[in-house]
This record gives C-alpha cells, structure tokens and sequence, in this order.
C-alpha cells in the first residue's frame, strides 16, 4: 500500500498553501494539491511544514565497545525523533572501524540495528593512535564515508599529507577534529574568563586554530577535500574564510551550542557543560554566526555525543568530553533564529538537509517527484520544554534541560516508513 500525506505546506515555498504528498516504494512519487486517495493509507498533515529528513555527518553512536553510554539502536531512535534520517558515525569505537574485518562489523550491526541511515567513518591511524596509517583504498571499498580520526588530531603533518594524497586519489574527503595536543596544556574548557573564576585550567583557542590553518595548507598541496569539525573560534573562521577565497577546497561544519552557548553561559564546575571544542567568547560566538550566514561554515552538525550520568558527574577535570545533541538540535535553533527574524526557515533547513548533502555529494536532502521519502513533518507551533528524562537516546547529558521550544519533529519517515511518531 502507498501513503498519501495529507494537508502540509513545503519548507521553501512562500506561499504556505497546502499540499498533498503521494508515496510509494519508498519514494515520492507525486506532489500537488488535492490528491486522490486511490486507495492511499492516509497521514494527516494538520498543517504542519514538510521538511527533507535532517542529515548530519557528525554522530558518535558508541556501539561497538561503549554500549553503556549508546547503541545504535538507541541512537537512531534518538536521531529519528530529532528528524534525522541519515547520519555519519564517527570511528571512536572499540574495536575502532580501521581494518576491512572491524568496519565491516559496525557495517553489520548498522544493518541489524539501526532504524535510519547510518554512514560509518573510518580511521586514518591504526586505533586512531596516530602512528601508522589504515589502508584507505580498502576502508573506501567496504563502505567507509569518510576517513577520520575525530576526537584525536592527526598531529604529524607528514602523516596528514599523506592521508590528503591518499584520499585525494580516491575522492574521499579528509574530516578533521583540529587540536594541536602541545597547546591543549591539560586544559578542560576555554581558556578565558569563566577558566578563571571557577579555577580550572583552559584549552587555549589558538590549539584549533593552528591545526586548521596547517591543514588547509597541506589541503591544497595535496589538492584534497579537507573537512574541519566543529568550529569554535573567531580565529578558525578566518583562516577558513581565506582559504575559500584562494580556491581551497576546504568546507566547515558549526555544531548548535556554538551558535547558542559561550563560556559565561557555565555556572558552576559541571560536566554537563563540557565539551570539545569547549564553549568559547563572545566574539568567538559572533564569528560562528557570521561565517555561518556568509558560508564560511558550510552547515551545522550536532557532534552528539551521549555519555552515562556517573561519567559526567565527576567534574570538568574528570569527566569525558561532550554534549547529546540529536533530540534539541532544531527546535533550539529554530526558537532561537528564526522565530525572531535572524534566519529565514528555508535557510536553517538547507543547514540540516541540502547543504551537507552537497558538501558531501549525498542524494539526500530534497522533496521532490522522484526523490527517496526521507521526510521529516514539523510543528512550528506548539512550544514544550526541553526534558532529558524523554529522551530516546541513552545520554541524557545536554546543558539545555527546561529551555522551551517551538519547532518539534513530530513525524520521520525514512525510505517512506515510519522511524519516529508522536502519536506512537
């Protein structure tokens, strides 16, 4: 049977007429007004905007090896209640996905557990210990996304050009979590104001933005598609911005709490607020911002990062790195940006579908006659109160607990199916 989606109105039309969506076989395969039902089972619009299913290319699912903190099963669920229907593993596991045999384990438990898209990274160092190289060529050919050793920056340059050379040859891209590990000084958040008051030791900016500014330039040596993570400060910006404009191929992401959150937002010594990169100042902020709207940065991604309650209760000297992110990400910024006029919808949308889909050549991220049935319905309207306790995902650590929201997924449909209801 085929479904028919009743009364929505498009994302990116003007008009907010409303709009029937036929599917079948997993695709759309009519758009217009009116329908006919022909025997269609039919999912009542309401009225609420119809968006392409969310993408983002920077998840860390924990499975295999950190199944106390995620697995993939929670993680797509968590994710398809956010809207997410493809999303890019990061290879922090254990066993780490840098051999034919590991990364097609985690390919075999993607296919057995997850209700959505999942595209695994795999490493550029063995362990992503940093000290001898996987072979890309073979990683490409059973599945590997992309090649990166997030969490852990390649730290030799020569061993980075020559992942780039590599990668170059085989049109895969080169994603980087940029930090020079002799200026990190055992840091713990930013190194500002807020370090300060509260006595902790901080993570300098400059430790970014080295690494990236290094990079661009063994990028371009190389001629390779050079991917920076997470962007955090003003500094960053501008080297990426530079590198645009002298024909670089380099392209950038921006998570949510960079875009929301600075280090005076920190009250107190708590791990709920740490993550890496740490939450920077405020003219770090206004830059994200700006290179953002300007397309600096390319999109936005969530780097979620689900850890367990005991872990983040020991402190920011102690406790892991990192924030959830798939369950508030939209309704964040769409409460935050658009609702007050700084960002159009279509554009916020574009940042979590169209965008990353061209940064990395996905067929994703569209509605239109033809296109797979990865859908995503929205209600703009009704504002409810960010509660960790019903989150779908095993990480309940998010510094956003009580903030209200408007812009709630309450439909995903991946491949034309049902992954996430609110009636369920």
């Amino acid at each position: 049977m085929h479904k028919l989606l009743r009364n929505i109105w498009l994302y990116d039309e003007t008009s907010q007429n409303l709009k029937d969506v036929r599917i079948q076989d997993g695709k759309i395969v009519e758009i217009g007004q009116k329908l006919e039902v022909n025997g269609a089972e039919i999912i009542e619009g309401n009225g609420s905007c119809l968006a392409p299913g969310f993408v983002d290319v920077h998840v860390h699912l924990r499975e295999p090896g950190g199944e106390h903190k995620e697995t993939i099963e929670s993680g797509t669920k968590a994710a398809a209640k956010g809207g997410y229907t493809t999303i890019c593993a990061m290879p922090n596991t254990r066993p780490v996905p840098d051999t034919i045999k590991n990364i097609e384990h985690v390919n075999e438990l993607i296919e057995k557990n997850a209700v959505i898209r999942v595209l695994p990274y795999a490493s550029i160092t063995i362990r992503e210990a940093g000290k001898e190289r996987t072979n890309l060529a073979e990683l490409k050919e059973h599945g590997a996304f992309a090649f990166t050793d997030d969490g852990v920056g390649i730290q030799q340059a020569g061993m980075m050009l020559e992942t780039m050379q590599d990668a170059a040859k085989l049109n895969m891209a080169v994603v980087a979590h940029c930090e020079d590990n002799t200026l990190i000084y055992g840091g713990a958040m930013h190194e500002g104001i807020r370090n300060k008051e509260l006595g902790l030791p901080g993570i300098p900016s400059v430790a970014e933005s080295v690494h990236i500014a290094r990079d661009i330039l063994l990028a371009e040596a190389a001629g390779a598609h050079y991917h920076v993570c997470h962007v955090s400060t003003k500094e960053s910006v501008r080297v990426i911005r530079d590198a645009k404009r002298a024909g670089v191929h380099v392209t950038a992401e921006v998570t949510p709490h960079h875009l929301l959150l600075t280090e005076h937002d920190i009250p107190e010594d708590d791990a709920v607020w740490k993550m890496n990169p740490p939450l920077r100042g405020n003219e770090d902020l206004a830059a994200l911002r700006e290179g953002l709207l300007d397309g600096t940065l390319d999109f936005i991604a969530t780097d979620h990062a689900p850890h367990s309650a005991e872990e983040k209760a020991a402190g920011f000297k102690k406790a892991p790195f990192g924030i959830t992110g798939f369950e508030t990400a939209f309704p964040l910024l769409y409460t935050h940006f658009v609702k007050n006029g700084d960002w159009t919808l279509k554009q916020l949308i574009d940042w979590f579908t169209k965008k990353p889909c061209d940064v990395f050549d996905l067929p994703y991220g569209s509605i239109e006659e033809g296109a797979i049935a990865d859908l995503v319905l929205l209600d703009l309207t009704t504002e409810q109160v960010i509660d960790p306790t019903t989150f779908l995902s095993k990480g309940k650590n998010t510094p956003f607990t009580g903030v209200k929201c408007t812009g709630w997924p309450v439909l995903t449909l991946f491949g034309g199916e049902t992954v996430f209801s609110e009636q369920q």
